[in-house]
């Protein structure tokens, strides 16, 4: 099948830039000296990590149970569920566990006092708040330091170390930027685990996260494993950043005009919100965008006037008028929430669909 034979909309992976995304993020791993944990929840598909996992990876990150359940029993055998435990599936988590090493993430008592209640050897990761400001401890509050100790004096509970989250690296545009994120992410765990060593606490593990972060990084000594996603197939967003380049990115949508009116200076295309989601993409973008328009996918060049401007539930706009019929090839905001819109992606090399890949969404 080519291309122009594909229903639209339609979610197309690159086979070729996906393989060389991989195999780049797995040698800049080694040669800063960490494991790396891709974080699975960007593609939720099995294909895809196990070509991580053939690359080296040593583990995978999920932001669900859902997602770990669907690896687990498919082979993964060590999983960290990065998401602040959510209590009300405690016995969804010790199932799972039965099946894999799953890795839990607190942030709090109350999280801790629950999993010792279900008196379940979990192995427990200390969420911390590495500037991102989203959830995690304080790393200078002495609290903080007896949260650790609680967990790992645990007589039921594995203490598998400090975790945490540089977010704030997707508002990191500024020359220069995220490699200041970087390194405060990896000074700040780093300081905190010494800290808790020299308090007489062993801390196994030091874990950070962010594509933006780990694709700018000069030095991750002191860490042990780090934990991106979005590298496997990046987005407009990261290329605004500066984490990739347009013609790294491995994933586009394929739509259909379906609408264009005479006098108007706009069409209608048959990809909207439930195609490319509502994310507004990167704040200090050139333009506001709702997903931007190849002219040359081969050669990575967007159109500078034409893109999707905004979005209804199955509605795109284009702020052009182009003839019924016309496919154009949508470079998305934001490839993890994109992806979570379809079933599959049509895997293709340059405008051959060479297979198509189950996309595991769901909770």
């Amino acid at each position: 099948m080519r291309l122009s034979d594909l229903p639209t909309p339609a979610l197309l992976l690159d086979l070729d830039r996906l393989e060389a995304n991989l195999t780049r993020m797995a040698e800049r791993a080694a040669a800063l000296g960490v494991a790396l944990r891709p974080h699975v929840k960007t593609h939720k598909c099995l294909e895809i990590g196990e070509r991580q996992r053939a690359l080296g990876a040593r583990g995978i990150t999920v932001s669900t149970l859902h997602e770990a359940r669907v690896f687990a029993e498919h082979g993964f055998e060590d999983i960290t569920w990065a998401f602040p435990v959510i209590l009300s599936q405690l016995e969804q988590a010790r199932a799972v566990s039965q099946r894999t090493a799953l890795g839990l993430v607190v942030d709090g008592p109350e999280a801790v006092a629950a999993l010792e209640r279900a008196r379940h050897p979990f192995a427990v990761w200390l969420k911390v708040d590495c500037g991102y400001h989203r959830a995690g401890v304080d790393p200078c509050a002495g609290a903080s330091v007896e949260l650790a100790r609680r967990i790992h004096t645990s007589a039921t509970l594995r203490f598998a170390g400090i975790l945490t989250h540089s977010g704030h690296a997707y508002h990191a545009f500024a020359p220069g930027a995220r490699l200041g994120v970087a390194e405060q992410e990896r000074r700040v765990m780093v300081d905190f685990a010494e800290r808790l060593r020299a308090a007489g606490i062993a801390v196994p593990g030091v874990s950070v996260g962010s594509t933006p972060a780990v694709t700018a990084a000069q030095r991750l000594d002191g860490v042990s494993e780090a934990r991106p996603g979005n590298y496997a197939l990046y987005d407009y967003t990261q290329s605004v950043l500066g984490s990739c380049t347009v013609k790294d990115c491995a994933l586009t949508v394929l739509a259909s005009v379906v609408s264009s009116q005479p006098g108007a200076a706009h069409c209608v295309i048959d990809a909207g919100a439930l195609a490319l989601s509502k994310d507004p993409g990167p704040e200090h973008g050139p333009h506001p965008t709702m997903g931007e328009l190849f002219t040359d996918y081969e050669r990575g060049t967007l159109h500078s006037d034409r893109r999707v401007t905004s979005l209804s539930q199955e509605h795109g706009i284009v702020n052009a008028r182009l003839p019924v019929g016309e496919r154009v090839r949508i470079l998305p905001n934001h490839s993890c929430l994109t992806v979570a819109c379809f079933d599959e992606y049509c895997v293709v090399r340059a405008d051959e669909v060479v297979d198509r890949w189950k996309i595991w969404r769901g909770r």
